[in-house]
């Protein structure tokens, strides 16, 4: 990655902007408020920019103890493409501190604007690792699927992202809530599954696996070739969440959130209000 050292003359941002963009997205974690787009705080921002940026907070988290427990695959529908003006998916880390329990409550003031996606999860059962994975591989890896609920949430004002701003900010992720029912792969078609996401009891959405690059094993197979690249395998026992079957809906304190899968079961979570 090349960092210019005249942002004016070079439209590159400059030499320290990693480390300064990592503590302003830290320091939204920290205070609960939104910052300005970073793309517009540096101009000039590349995707693998924002993925240094990325891996600064992880390495931060890390520091305080926390553990990477799988990955997430963002940009998946041709709508949220289109909408950024993207031809591919970007990634976000997943960490134990992200995890809830299904059917439990979370605390809606932990998260700054956040809203709810429906996903089904890969466990897997042995580490996948790019380049060269095939869909056949990826199979091969996962252990079982869980129906799940993404959590994204932004640190940036308002979601005015672009792709290197959701990218930077760990792909907008924000939690995971997972059921607790295993099932095969094998025993469900993902592509054909059908989705209904509930809030208090009303349908907001409905969508199918094949929203999801064709297929939910696609973005696996994406994420494991994309994370070889960069030396990284999907290790055994990791989550990984290949991108929403509906568009994202908002969730404010007291809404409870179901999302049920065809094949797969159910999965839901309470946002409740601070101490309540």
């Amino acid at each position: 990655m090349t960092q210019g050292k005249d942002p004016g003359a070079t439209g590159r941002p400059p030499a320290d902007f990693v480390a300064k963009a990592a503590a302003l997205l830290l320091d939204a974690y920290a205070t609960g408020t939104p910052i300005a787009p970073l793309s517009e705080t540096f101009p000039g921002l590349t995707v693998d920019d924002a993925y240094a940026i990325q891996l600064a907070q992880v390495d931060a988290w890390l520091s305080r103890g926390a553990r990477v427990k799988g990955h997430k695959v963002g940009l998946t529908s041709a709508a949220m493409q289109r909408q950024l003006g993207v031809d591919q998916p970007d990634f976000g880390h997943l960490t134990d501190t992200m995890f809830f329990a299904d059917s439990g409550r979370v605390d809606a003031g932990r998260f700054l604007q956040p809203r709810i996606e429906p996903e089904v999860a890969f466990v897997l059962g042995r580490p996948l690792r790019g380049p060269g994975v095939t869909a056949a591989d990826a199979a091969a890896a996962v252990d079982f699927v869980l129906p799940a609920l993404e959590i994204i949430d932004s640190r940036i004002a308002d979601w005015r992202i672009t792709l290197p701003d959701t990218i930077a900010d760990n792909a907008s992720s924000g939690g995971v809530v997972l059921g607790t029912r295993p099932v095969r792969l094998d025993a469900v078609d993902l592509t054909l599954s059908g989705c209904l996401l509930h809030r208090n009891g009303v349908l907001e959405q409905t969508g199918a696996g094949g929203a999801v690059l064709g297929s939910p094993l696609n973005a696996l197979v994406w994420l494991a070739n994309v994370l070889g690249e960069r030396g990284v395998t999907l290790e055994a026992g990791h989550v990984v969440l290949p991108g929403s079957m509906t568009a994202a809906i908002p969730v404010n304190p007291g809404d409870n959130v179901t999302a049920t899968f065809a094949g797969v079961g159910s999965v839901s979570i309470r946002f409740a209000e601070a101490n309540s």
